[in-house]
Parts: structure tokens; sequence; C-alpha cells
């Protein structure tokens, strides 16, 4: 069994260059898990090819305005460390795509993500739904925060979820091998992109979309 690309989306969660450039904000912290998996160049390749195969690819960016309303007068916890550090304001440098993973024509930007979930505060529900997607896959930072939320909440909404295991990083090793081991499979299949392209063009068998715990 083959997972149908028309039925399928590729949900690649802040790709902006405070994560992933150098000079970005937020840079130093995840340069190491980054570099470890290449997960920039698996990325732009998982993006590239379930493209060409018939996916639909969702970008799904974090914007705050200046001052960072948003979040309120007291922010505390990983919003509290946005505010400090002056990221992924909207306008600036740091908070446009980074270079191979802008958004090509027929691609989606999700619009609005102000916290952890992508499905929180942004019709990317709505939009799955409306165009029948029955499966997603996921990338991005963190690994253990916005790509763990946006995991959780999609097999909570019934969705047939794969996370993309060298397309994500976290600001520690740690935090990378305890999310992907302890995580992951709780709440999705996961994979590397490799196997999941392999998938998508019916060379892999697909994973048991049945649900359940392993020992």
């Amino acid at each position: 069994m083959k997972l149908d690309p028309k039925k399928t989306a590729v949900v690649m969660i802040e790709f902006q260059n405070d994560f992933t450039s150098e000079g970005g904000s937020l840079h130093e912290a995840v340069k190491g898990v980054m570099e470890s998996t290449n997960m920039l160049e698996h990325a732009r390749q998982t993006v590239d090819q379930a493209r060409e195969l018939g996916a639909t690819i969702i970008h799904a960016p974090i914007m705050f305005d200046e001052g960072y309303p948003e979040l309120g007068d007291s922010p505390y916890g990983i919003l509290k460390g946005v505010v400090d550090t002056s990221s992924f304001r909207k306008g600036t440098w740091g908070a446009e795509f980074v270079e191979g993973m802008q958004p090509s024509k027929g691609d989606l930007v999700i619009e609005g993500k102000r916290g952890l979930c992508a499905f929180a505060s942004t019709n990317l529900d709505f939009i799955l739904r409306g165009r029948g997607i029955e499966n997603v896959a996921l990338g991005g930072f963190l690994t253990n925060c916005c790509v763990e939320s946006s995991m959780r909440t999609a097999y909570e909404r019934g969705f047939n979820v794969y996370t993309l295991v060298d397309c994500v990083a976290a600001t520690s090793e740690e935090e990378q091998k305890t999310a992907i081991e302890k995580d992951y499979p709780m709440f999705s299949h996961p994979v590397d992109h490799d196997e999941f392209l392999g998938i998508l063009a019916g060379e892999v068998e697909a994973a048991d979309t049945s649900r359940g715990y392993e020992d």
C-alpha cells in the first residue's frame, strides 16, 4: 500500500532565518543538531520531491508584530525566549523563509501561527480537510516543541501522521533523541525523509495506520 499524494500534505514548520541561518537570533541554539542530521538539506529534498509527486506543500511560519502584542504583558516559557531574543518579527530578515525553502507556485502558507501548535490560531485544519488530506508529514523546529505539538494535534484530529525525523531539530541532542524515540512513536509514524518519499512514490510499504501503543 502507498500513500496517495493527492491526499497527503507535507507541513514544514518555521524554516525561517532566525532558526536556520548564520546570524539568526536562535540559530546557535539549533545549529549543532541541524548539522548532525543535515536536516535542512533533507527538508529541501523532501519538499521538492513530494511536490513533484503531487503532494500538497504547506509552510507554517511564526511571526509577531513589533513589541509582541500578541503574547500579552507577561509571556513565559519558550515564548518569552522568543521575545527576549527579538525573534520572528514581521518584516525582518529573521522572519523570512530560508533560501531553498521559500514557497513555490502551488504551495500554501499558513498565516496566524503565534504559538506552538500549527493548528492553533490558524486555518490549517480547514485547509487540510477542504483539500481531502488524510496523511500529514511534519518537519521543522523545534523537534520537541512546535513539531511535537502539531503532531499531537494532527493525531487527535484523526490524520495519519508521519514525522520526518531527519527534517527536525532541537536545541540539544538529548532533547532530539528523547522526543524522537519516546514521544514520536506514540502519536505518529517516525520515518526519515528517504523512507517517507519511498512510501509516497509507492516504492516502500506504507506504515500500518492502526493506532496502538508499543511496549
